[in-house]
């Protein structure tokens, strides 16, 4: 059966120092691969990129340390595959050498219609109620999860 709705994703952070200093070079040089690891997985609808093919001189915010990365998929296993496992499990594993230690929410499922992109300020908004109400149907997480509108099936939370 084809969904409706497709998942939409944003995480952000923020850099330890300036993306061109060496401190963030090991970052830096895997985002080109992690990018096209995330395009040919299974269920990769869209990606956030700007002209030279990321998204990390998209402004988030007036800090200019904050990067942002927006995706779209097409369910909740597709991207959490992707997210947890093979080389960019290994990049997640290694975040604390690039990026400061959130203090609130930093990653946003939710769910939009199928053939819509997600913008900039849906993503702040999804962030937004998270920190405000915790998981909801507008945003949830991979712990708490919520079903498309519209979905007679359940979506099981990992046992964590």
């Amino acid at each position: 059966m084809t969904s409706h709705y497709h998942l939409a994703q944003v995480n952000i952070a923020r850099a330890l120092a300036p993306l061109d200093d060496p401190i963030m070079q090991g970052f830096v040089e895997q985002l080109d691969h992690v990018n096209r690891l995330a395009e040919n997985s299974a269920g990769f609808i869209w990606r956030l990129q700007s002209d030279e093919g990321d998204a990390t001189a998209i402004a988030y915010s007036d800090d200019e340390r904050v990067i942002v990365n927006m995706s779209v998929w097409d369910s909740i296993e597709s991207l959490e595959k992707f997210a947890y496992s093979g080389d960019h499990l290994a990049v997640l594993r290694q975040k604390k050498s690039w990026f400061e230690k959130p203090t609130t929410p930093i990653l946003a499922l939710w769910w939009i219609p199928a053939g819509t992109e997600p913008t900039i300020d849906d993503a702040k908004a999804a962030l937004q109620s998270l920190q405000e109400r915790g998981p909801s149907t507008q945003a949830f997480t991979f712990a708490k999860r919520f079903p498309a509108p519209g979905s007679k099936e359940n979506v099981p939370s990992p046992a964590n």
